[in-house]
């Protein structure tokens, strides 16, 4: 099943707020080794973002992406770590997330570009541009991405959408007020590639630990690709801060399990060397896909 590989959205500065407790287990299948509290407020009714409320001409600070449960500050960097099954093998995984300061304009919109690269059992098997912006009722959308996938070194696959172009359609990362009982959403649609992930708010008011430390008030999404409904992929989003742990349920092959190591921001030497090595992937996706990014305008520095 494929999945947007854009698992961890935090910013650093909130790194403060995770309360100095003992962790819970890193690397449990599933639900077990979190602990949960049922949240006991009820939600009212409330109208909801869903794919069919994009309208380009509403994203007005599309690059200042606030959003309580996914904010996404240039220059964050963090690691997440656990394991998952490959070939019937279970294997450790990382992922190396980083906002970067360029941006590019993605179906008319400005969309902030993350640089993500995931790596098992520390070799790279995947690096990938992800594009987001936020609209002016901030919610977060998903407006394309560009992943690299490697075997031994070698590029296998470049699986790209983009929204506007080849039939692709912009999807919801984080609505701005996700709510239990409300319907699911497109999180993108991108038909050349079989891109069709969708998501669903399944608790509120949870708690959950990591290493570094523990969070209430979390919200915990299911995701899920149209092909494969009964593999589910489950995010943990801790308020102010993004998400901090990944689980699954059904049927899912991977078992994927991520929890949140490290966090940081970058300096600004720091911060170029990652703009730059954005950029040149970004390059590669200009070679390799020549006829879907001559389409586009390159990405731009946006201090």
């Amino acid at each position: 099943m494929r999945r947007s590989r854009i698992r961890f959205a935090l910013v650093a500065a909130v790194l403060a707020m995770a309360l100095p407790l003992t962790a819970c287990g890193t690397d449990s299948g599933g639900d077990s080794g979190i602990e949960v509290a049922s949240a006991t407020t009820v939600n009212t009714p409330v109208k909801q973002a869903v794919e069919t409320d994009y309208d380009r001409n509403k994203f007005s600070k599309s690059t200042t992406i606030d959003n309580r449960w996914t904010p996404l500050k240039p220059g964050a960097q963090f690691v997440t770590e656990g394991g998952a099954t490959v070939d019937g093998e279970r294997i450790r995984r990382r992922v190396v997330f980083t906002v970067t300061d360029l941006t590019k304009v993605i179906d008319g919109v400005r969309s902030v570009v993350i640089w993500d690269r995931d790596y098992n059992n520390d070799v790279l098997v995947e690096a990938e541009l992800a594009y987001f912006a936020q609209d002016d009722d901030g919610n977060v959308w998903q407006m394309g991405q560009y992943p690299e996938e490697y075997e031994d070194g070698k590029l296998v696959g470049t699986p790209a959408w983009i929204a506007g172009l080849e039939g692709a359609k912009p999807g919801i990362l984080m609505r701005a007020d996700p709510r239990l009982g409300t319907s699911d959403y497109s999180q993108g649609w991108g038909p050349a590639v079989e891109y069709a992930d969708r998501a669903k708010v399944l608790k509120t008011g949870q708690k959950t630990c990591v290493t570094l430390g523990c969070y209430e008030d979390v919200l915990l999404t299911q995701e899920w690709d149209e092909a494969d409904p009964a593999a589910k992929q489950l995010k943990y989003y801790a308020a102010d801060v993004g998400n901090v742990r990944i689980g699954w349920s059904g049927a899912d092959e991977e078992k994927e399990t991520m929890i949140l190591t490290r966090l940081g921001h970058l300096d600004a030497g720091e911060l170029a060397q990652a703009r730059e090595e954005a950029t040149k992937l970004e390059q590669n996706a200009y070679k390799v896909l020549k006829n879907l990014y001559s389409r586009t305008q390159p990405a731009q520095h946006t201090p």
